[in-house]
């Protein structure tokens, strides 16, 4: 979960007519009426729709990724309540080659001025393809630490939780630093993340050593030894 550009400087989504479906025979999806009779009202479900779709394709080519986001932290056990879009995470060196199967597969895929990311629409939600997190390029290991998990029933690798708030923590900064929205994914995935690990990481550096602290105080996270603190 990362700043994004404005969600309505896309240009148009794609229609549910161009959109071969991941499973099955990829040219021969269902008529439009039919696709849009299936789309499910609610909006959370509507993101997990396009979640599997996108995540099926990615599979089915054999693309390195990992889902990221809001969804993630749903995929980990956390609450239902998904943000405006889904997150991948790719290498940066599989941009093309991923961009390249989603557009074969009849999803339009953009390029946003930010130079991190790819952005595509599928089922009407918006894609981020992200492969820098916090400034700092996806890797291999980062993929390879990522755990499979069912996502509404459709099994896909999602961003390991200790990585998934270590990338959450690492986009605070002087301009951006909600602590109010981390909050609440700190505390629903607190049992599984290696908190000694991400704050070794990030030191002392201020904003992150502020969220430690106000963790602490609100018992979301052990206190810091004495010993370690200046």
């Amino acid at each position: 979960m990362t700043q994004h550009a404005d969600d309505d400087a896309l240009g148009r989504a794609p229609g549910f007519a161009e959109l071969r479906l991941a499973t099955g025979d990829p040219g021969s999806g269902p008529p439009s009426d039919v696709l849009a009779q299936d789309l499910p009202l609610d909006r959370n479900q509507a993101i997990l729709q396009a979640t599997k779709q996108v995540g099926s394709i990615l599979k089915r080519e054999g693309h390195l990724f990992a889902l990221a986001g809001s969804v993630a932290v749903y995929a980990h056990g956390g609450t239902q309540n998904l943000q405006h879009d889904v997150d991948f995470a790719i290498r940066p060196e599989d941009a093309d080659a991923v961009a390249a199967t989603l557009r074969e597969a009849g999803l339009e895929v953009y390029e946003p001025p930010e130079d991190w990311l790819l952005k595509a629409s599928c089922l009407g939600q918006q894609v981020d393809l992200i492969f820098e997190l916090a400034r700092q390029p996806v890797t291999t290991d980062l993929l390879e630490r990522a755990e499979r998990l069912s996502v509404d029933s459709v099994f896909m690798p999602v961003l390991a939780p200790t990585d998934l708030v270590s990338s959450l923590v690492a986009a605070f900064s002087e301009h951006h630093c909600d602590f109010g929205a981390v909050l609440p994914i700190a505390r629903q995935l607190r049992e599984k993340v290696d908190w000694d690990r991400v704050r070794r990481a990030f030191g002392d550096e201020p904003m992150p050593d502020a969220f430690f602290y106000f963790l602490e105080r609100l018992d979301v996270i052990a206190p810091k030894p004495k010993e370690d603190r200046r």
